[in-house]
């Protein structure tokens, strides 16, 4: 064929002086009619690889891609570079019957050099037909996953993409993904019978990206102090659902923070319209599910957070991709909960038993790239095949930047090893752990394996340890997972070597992940939580009982004990942060705040004491509304069961509400309702009670007067005398 001027072409069509990796080489590659694999980290200039030598041959090339909005946003940027707007052109589902016939009729004269194609379109006869009659240079598959089923977004209409071509014209392929893992890169090659394509592998690594993984502890909250912190910068946050999408959008509007959702849900008018508001910076971060990014070509995204933990960690990488594209920072976070995990695994009942075995052996690389205190950079490049020595991570993973305890583990690690042969190789993690640990199964009882020499010899340890060993062992390169067995765990040949002379293997302190009685998410090791400060807690309580004696007022009056705990937690310092602790209202922060404040404050300087946020969350559920209903109802002095009935609520839980209104600083007067229960005489005792009692415990008035009143009577009156001294 005829030589071309590469760099020249790049030059006039692109504006690049130079080719970025091994671009030019690829090229090179489709330019001689070879089929073509690329694997290409997100940023890495993918696309590139088959615009340039689309638009230097002959004929239209033929771009098959998953998304209409990757579409679209690929066809403005190669009309951007040309005077002539029919280069490119896209054939979906999105457009009329008259715009199919322009781009037929432009595709005809030889205008189009680039046609983007979703596969549904590409399966329809009509189109088979069109495309049969016209000159083709070449077929390219963009995000070129999509093919496998071990691929994080496989789809069953690209596992036809082969038939289809071979309809169609016989030209060389290319094809392309961002992720794709020895396994996926195979299967991926076998299903379009190229197997004799030339591959070119770039490196995973993308050395500007910072990995972290925070537990889901108080996640809305966490997500709104890290944007903040990252005041003015690009971001995306991924969520799994569509509705967790519009909630979290919505409330990020309510906090001040310019953010915009994205989901299948969305008319594609509005999905335009985000999106492009994202690219044109009228807004600044997007939530989104995993449709948005997929080709968004937008190079100073400043991170990428993970609400939800994703389904694989090809998905992973792939969207973590998005971030820093520009070489600038790019910051990767996920808030993990085991619980997510969880949930995921439920979503895969009913489906045929290989996905679901699939679908739980890509969820359990997440959980062991969550839970691992190895490198993350030196996790994922292992995962995809790839070796890295963690001291070239530079601290840019959580990992390496706040390094874990290390210990010899030579003697665990010849156990594991031990116990891998005598199950024969053909176990997996999960069996092996309850094996060394000496867990008995029903799978372990129902193998003999109890029999075995290995069972219980790891009992001194527990199976979360287990499993720790063998994920640093997968990394070490002692064992391998077999895929095609769902992750059957097997000696490699560095494995058989350290089990005749076994040498030195330190093992790093893993972080646990628990949750508590609550079912939240806690750090067990490897974390600071916050802890309850007793000092400060004796400090305010002593504060409040001569603020009591001053105003000849019980200290529950001021703050009652669960807020004066709340504050040893969140250590409040301004009027607006005190009402956000529990049981504090507007009015009561201001009547009675101020000397707790200033203690909290000149404590919080003393000890050096890290806070919590430095922020009001405000709350998405309107709850407002709610009490303002309830508070215009008593004004109206309508009976509390009538209230109640109205809202669907009993007695018992209307008077809750208003002990709970009155008791954050708010008046209410229900006097018209106690009139009718109590007598003028029987309201001043219970009153007078209150004016002197250690506690506003109802319980213990309740003792006082021998059950002479109903615990629901010395509640309202505990309600009076709270909003008439406290509010």
């Amino acid at each position: 064929m005829v030589k071309v001027d590469l760099k020249g072409a790049l030059r006039t069509f692109f504006g690049f002086d130079s080719f970025k990796g091994k671009q030019e080489e690829i090229i090179t590659n489709v330019l001689d009619g070879k089929n073509t694999f690329v694997i290409m980290p997100t940023g890495g200039g993918k696309s590139l690889c088959y615009q340039l030598p689309a638009l230097l041959s002959e004929g239209t090339a033929i771009v098959v891609s998953p998304l209409i909005a990757l579409m679209k946003n690929q066809v403005d940027a190669i009309r951007n570079i040309s005077d002539d707007e029919n280069i490119a052109h896209f054939l979906n589902s999105s457009l009329s019957k008259t715009e199919i016939n322009k781009v037929k009729t432009d595709i005809q004269k030889g205008n189009t050099k680039l046609l983007y194609v979703a596969p549904e379109s590409l399966t329809k006869q009509e189109n088979i037909d069109f495309l049969t009659s016209v000159n083709i240079s070449f077929f390219a598959i963009d995000e070129a996953h999509c093919i496998s089923e071990w691929g994080h977004d496989f789809r069953p209409e690209y596992r036809r993409l082969r038939d289809i071509f071979e309809k169609i014209s016989n030209v060389p392929i290319i094809a392309l993904t961002a992720t794709a893992t020895p396994k996926v890169q195979f299967d991926i090659q076998k299903n379009l019978t190229m197997l004799d394509a030339v591959v070119y592998k770039s490196s995973f690594n993308r050395d500007n990206l910072y990995y972290e993984i925070r537990p889901k502890v108080d996640v809305e909250k966490e997500i709104i102090r890290y944007i903040r912190s990252k005041q003015g910068k690009s971001g995306i946050i991924y969520c799994l659902s569509r509705k967790k999408v519009e909630e979290l959008s919505e409330l990020l509007q309510l906090n001040g923070i310019n953010a915009l959702p994205y989901h299948a849900g969305l008319d594609a008018a509005t999905r335009g319209k985000h999106q492009d508001m994202f690219l044109m910076e009228d807004t600044s971060i997007i939530v989104a599910t995993i449709a948005f990014g997929m080709g968004i070509d937008k190079p100073d995204v400043r991170f990428v957070i993970h609400h939800d933990i994703p389904k694989s960690l090809e998905s992973y990488y792939q969207e973590t991709g998005r971030a820093g594209r520009d070489g600038g920072e790019g910051e990767c976070v996920v808030f993990y909960s085991y619980k997510d995990i969880e949930k995921l695994e439920k979503f895969l009942h009913g489906k045929p038993v290989s996905e679901q075995e699939i679908g739980r052996q890509l969820l359990h690389e997440m959980v062991s790239y969550s839970e691992t205190s190895v490198c993350r950079r030196k996790y994922i490049l292992h995962y995809f095949g790839e070796e890295f020595q963690e001291e070239d991570c530079k601290c840019m993973c959580d990992n390496c930047k706040h390094p874990r305890e290390r210990a010899e583990g030579k003697e665990h690690v010849e156990l594991l090893l031990n116990a891998i042969v005598e199950l024969q190789e053909m176990q997996k993690a999960k069996h092996v752990c309850a094996f060394i640990s000496g867990n008995l199964t029903s799978d372990i009882k129902t193998y003999k394996h109890d029999q075995l020499t290995c069972f219980g010899k790891g009992s001194y340890k527990d199976e979360h340890f287990w499993n720790a060993v063998i994920r640093q062992s997968l990394v070490g390169g002692m064992i391998s997972k077999d895929i095609e067995t769902y992750g059957t765990l097997k000696l490699t040949e560095k494995g058989r070597e350290f089990l005749k002379k076994p040498t030195s293997f330190m093992l790093i302190k893993e972080r646990i992940f628990n949750t508590d009685e609550n079912g939240d998410e806690v750090v067990v090791a490897g974390g600071k939580s916050g802890a309850f400060d007793e000092v400060l807690f004796d400090l305010l309580v002593d504060l409040r009982k001569s603020i009591s004696k001053q105003n000849n007022i019980p200290p529950f009056v001021i703050f009652q004990e669960p807020s004066l705990k709340d504050m040893c937690f969140q250590y409040p310092i301004t009027i607006d942060e005190l009402t956000n602790i529990q049981g504090v209202g507007t009015g009561k922060a201001s009547r009675y705040g101020e000397p707790f404040l200033a203690l909290i404050q000149n404590y919080v300087e003393e000890n050096d004491i890290e806070r919590p946020q430095d922020m009001v969350v405000k709350s998405i559920i309107n709850k407002s509304g709610l009490k303002v209903q309830l508070i215009q109802n008593i004004d109206r002095k309508l009976p509390l069961e009538d209230i109640g009935a109205a809202q669907g609520k009993s007695l018992e839980e209307v008077i809750e509400e208003i002990e709970a209104i009155v008791s954050s600083g708010t008046r209410v007067n229900i006097n018209y309702y106690i009139n009718d229960l109590l007598d003028q005489e029987n309201q001043e005792e219970i009153y007078e009670y209150f004016s002197e009692a250690e506690t506003d415990d109802v319980t213990e008035a309740y003792k006082e007067f021998d059950g002479d009143y109903s615990e629901e009577e010395l509640r309202l009156m505990r309600i009076k005398f709270m909003s008439e001294m406290a509010n």
